[in-house]
């Protein structure tokens, strides 16, 4: 047995049942929000008494924030606190579970970033959660949790009987074969619609892919989505459905009609008219529709890599530095560049795959997949490669493909050379072609000759062309 997310449901309620799961929704955020509060409080007391020149035996005492202390404070403030004594009875326990728990998580992850035993970014403190943009959320771990016999419906504590917008008949059958077991629920509201995701435990075979033999590159850009070039010399292209750019004039048309209206007005206090709220909803859905379709989008292209192909290898894109161009963020964004590697990651570990990660810095396009020479430059116009090494006359991305491809038997052989996979070959590799690009600065200190401290560029810098190299460069 081994855990597995179980895919959202689309849920239908009716006005009754969306007032509840609002209601519990707030409810996690407002029990959040307290646990902030609550344990930031001692911090600033302290920080107040430390000025009076307090002994640091004398201070005030540092509040706890497990979940079990946030528990056990929580139920004994609920009872007097105007914020929640009015209407903390209306809510299960788990609503008010969930956003102390996201508390106790969010203070251990800022604990652990300040003290260096968490990767990544560096946290900052916990904040508060706003009513406006907070992701209205609420998970269940106890109760009664089940998928009806219909087929139709979900029962979650205190919410009652759900339907659900599409069958639940896949899941339901593997809990009456036993093959799975419901652990915990977790509905929250996407897009303008509500979804329940069940995780459950769940018994499965390890899916063996199509071809375990073969190796297949792919190179993600906007001209194509994706041009795959596997091991064995097939190369197939995934054109790109540019779902943005075919809904953008309906979404300047909502957007104008918006525009029109009375909205909301923060700093005066004004509400959104009925009007505006009608042509903003119309609005919202054009963006919906367009998130939809590039989400199945990319899980059909995902599902169908992982199931094939036995090592996938893919680019380790910068993809927020790509987003500053102000060119091709739009088509960037549109094409969800990220939303492949994330899926390919966990789709190749579920049918038993290899996935490899190319370098950030390996120059896939400049390469030539036919005999390892790399170019000085390639600039993005040029479309087609040409090597003046061998001749090799081929579409860009395809050439890309083909090196990624070559990176599978590389990445086992422990050589770096695209295109190598028996023995090192030394190749042309002008300037470091296949390094880390060096930032310069304009010397800000003014020399003779040059009006700003401006200096004139290396020769090396200027050179352009493709030249034979007999040694590595040292310079760069």
């Amino acid at each position: 047995m081994r855990g597995a997310g179980v895919p959202g449901f689309a849920l239908d309620p009716n006005a009754a049942q969306e007032r509840a799961l609002r209601s519990h929704c707030g409810a996690a955020r407002a029990a959040y929000n307290w646990a902030i509060a609550w344990v930031t409080a001692s911090w600033w007391q302290r920080k107040a008494e430390e000025s009076y020149g307090i002994p640091a035996a004398h201070l005030t005492e540092w509040r706890p924030w497990s979940l079990p202390a946030l528990r056990k404070a929580f139920n004994a403030a609920k009872h007097t606190d105007p914020r929640f004594a009015a209407w903390w009875q209306d809510n299960s326990k788990e609503a008010y579970c969930t956003g102390l728990a996201n508390a106790s998580a969010a203070f251990d992850n800022y604990a652990k970033s300040k003290n260096g035993r968490r990767r990544g970014k560096r946290m900052g403190a916990p904040r508060f959660k706003s009513k406006r943009k907070a992701r209205p959320a609420c998970r269940f771990t106890t109760g009664t949790i089940r998928v009806d016999l219909d087929g139709r419906h979900v029962a979650l504590p205190r919410l009652g009987t759900l339907r659900t917008h599409e069958p639940t008949g896949k899941l339901l059958a593997r809990v009456q074969a036993g093959t799975a077991r419901i652990l915990s629920a977790t509905v929250r509201q996407i897009r303008g619609r509500w979804f329940v995701s069940l995780q459950a435990e769940v018994k499965r075979d390890l899916e063996r892919v199509a071809r375990p033999n073969v190796a297949v590159g792919i190179d993600l850009g906007v001209k194509s989505l994706a041009v795959m070039a596997d091991s064995t010399g097939e190369i197939r292209e995934v054109a790109n459905p540019r779902h943005l750019d075919g809904a953008l004039k309906r979404l300047r048309r909502a957007s104008r009609t918006v525009s029109r209206r009375q909205g909301p007005d923060r700093r005066t206090g004004r509400k959104p008219s009925r009007r505006w709220e009608k042509a903003n909803a119309t609005r919202n859905k054009v963006h919906h529709r367009v998130a939809n379709l590039r989400a199945d989008a990319l899980r059909k292209l995902t599902t169908a890599v992982a199931g094939e192909y036995g090592t996938v290898v893919v680019e380790d894109l910068n993809v927020a530095g790509m987003l500053r161009s102000r060119r091709l963020a739009r088509r960037i964004a549109d094409a969800g560049f990220g939303e492949i590697r994330r899926r390919l990651a966990y789709k190749t570990q579920r049918n038993g795959c290899r996935l490899v990660a190319a370098d950030r810095w390996y120059p896939s396009s400049k390469t030539c997949s036919g005999c390892g020479a790399v170019k000085a430059k390639l600039p993005l116009h040029v479309r087609t490669y040409q090597c003046d090494d061998c001749h090799l006359v081929i579409d860009r991305d395809d050439n890309a493909a083909r090196n990624l491809a070559a990176l599978a038997a590389a990445a086992v052989t422990g050589t770096g050379v695209a295109g190598d996979q028996d023995t090192p070959k030394r190749v042309s590799k002008p300037r470091g072609a296949d390094r880390k690009t060096r930032t310069t600065r304009r010397s800000r200190t003014a020399q003779a000759g040059r009006a700003g401290g401006a200096t004139l560029p290396h020769r090396r810098q200027t050179e352009t062309r493709d030249r034979p190299q007999t040694e590595p460069l040292t310079g760069w």
